[in-house]
């Protein structure tokens, strides 16, 4: 009614106008998407250290230009993985705990494929290789920092993480992302969002990767094949064992995702070997799955099995610290009539590493879109805004 005012719980008003800030980023999205446009355009597969290093230097020298404090983990194996650190720059601001923004800029695809896979605006979409996975949230961080700097100054310390190595497992990252966690209060996830609806990350499964080996004993196949005990006949007897190890119910997959064995058709094959996909939904589902892949026994007992590998990621489960992220993030989105969701996916993030170790975290913060490593991978241009706004909002609530 006319004159009726509405008294808001302190609790959850804001400490700055989100509305404003949203008109802000309306009157920028042209920028962010040259941006973006930028980044797509360096391509950066993960195992070409040459080409990831290449995208490492042009970030460092955009952070640079905001006033980031630059340092480089350098890798022999991967690119090199980038650190930013800002300091708080409002009143008090460097009283408080930093916050992490994470995420990677490799990518799934080989250098060349901008040619078949060209950066292109169509019809509201922006399409590209990497675009949504993840470099569109690349961007939206350098945008959301240049504006709090502009509007009212970093309301605390941030430190953004961009690892080289996240699409192949973060092997050479992970200790990087786990100390700087350990110094944060909350972990933002730049990874794109959930869906065409923009939802939030607040669980993950964790991810597993086995290899099953199978070494028998190679004979002629048309002179000798009964002194033949075949690696492949062994395998494939393997792999209906391990396929019934499957508990979707449970939210537990084991997925047999790559084969190989065998030299030619007229050799009983003496190895063998089997990829093993392996998704789980809550840690304590790590340790049986574990020792169920490793109790496997030979049905022929001149073959010999060797199984290697294990748990990469433990899940991103969702704990009252991912919780109560996500609650600040749904209030914020209110105050610009925007009903955030949240979502449970099967795919693992180095957010999983995070809140493993108990820290807030909130993953699927990048942009809006569909595609990942796929041909037709785009984002809408039109939800930029609200996705920087987000970003901006949250890394003064989080």
């Amino acid at each position: 009614m006319p004159g009726k005012k509405t008294k808001r719980p302190a609790a959850t008003a804001p400490q700055t106008p989100w509305a404003d800030y949203l008109n802000y980023f309306e009157q920028r999205q042209d920028q962010m998407v040259d941006t973006i446009r930028q980044l797509v355009e360096i391509e950066s597969p993960s195992d070409n250290k040459q080409a990831v290093d290449r995208i490492a230097g042009f970030l460092a020298s955009k952070f640079q230009s905001l006033g980031g404090r630059i340092h480089l983990h350098h890798s022999n194996d991967f690119g090199d993985t980038l650190q930013v650190d800002f300091a708080g720059t409002s009143a008090n601001s460097n009283s408080r705990k930093p916050v992490l923004l994470l995420g990677h800029y490799d990518t799934v695809y080989p250098l060349g494929t901008l040619a078949s896979m060209p950066c292109k605006f169509e019809k509201g979409h922006l399409h590209g290789p990497g675009v949504l996975d993840m470099k569109s949230g690349i961007a939206l961080t350098l945008h959301a920092i240049e504006a709090l700097q502009h509007r009212q100054g970093l309301p605390r310390p941030v430190t953004v993480l961009l690892v080289s190595d996240e699409e192949v497992g973060s092997y050479s990252s992970r200790k990087v992302t786990e100390t700087l966690a350990k110094q944060c209060a909350a972990v933002l996830v730049l990874e794109p969002a959930a869906g065409l609806h923009g939802a939030l990350k607040t669980a993950r499964k964790g991810v597993g990767e086995y290899t099953l080996r199978v070494k028998g004993v190679a004979a002629h196949a048309g002179l000798d094949p009964g002194k033949g005990h075949s690696a492949i006949l062994e395998l494939a007897r393997q792999i209906t064992t391990i396929a019934n190890l499957n508990d979707l119910k449970q939210g537990m997959s084991v997925n047999p995702g790559v084969i190989q064995g065998g030299t030619r058709t007229n050799v009983v094959a003496a190895e063998a070997f089997v990829k093993i996909d392996v998704r789980i939904k809550s840690a304590k589902q790590a340790a049986g799955i574990d020792r169920k892949l490793r109790s496997v026994k030979p049905f022929d007992k001149h073959c010999r099995l060797e199984i290697t590998g294990g748990i990469n990621r433990l899940p991103m489960e969702r704990t009252s610290g991912v919780a109560s992220l996500f609650k600040a993030a749904r209030e914020i989105a209110s105050q610009v009539r925007w009903k955030l969701e949240e979502a449970a996916v099967g795919g693992g993030s180095d957010g999983n590493f995070t809140a493993g170790m108990g820290i807030p975290t909130l993953d699927g913060m990048g942009g809006v879109g569909e595609g990942a490593h796929a041909v037709h991978e785009y984002i809408v241009v039109s939800e930029l805004p609200r996705r920087a706004l987000l970003l901006s909002a949250m890394i003064e609530r989080a």
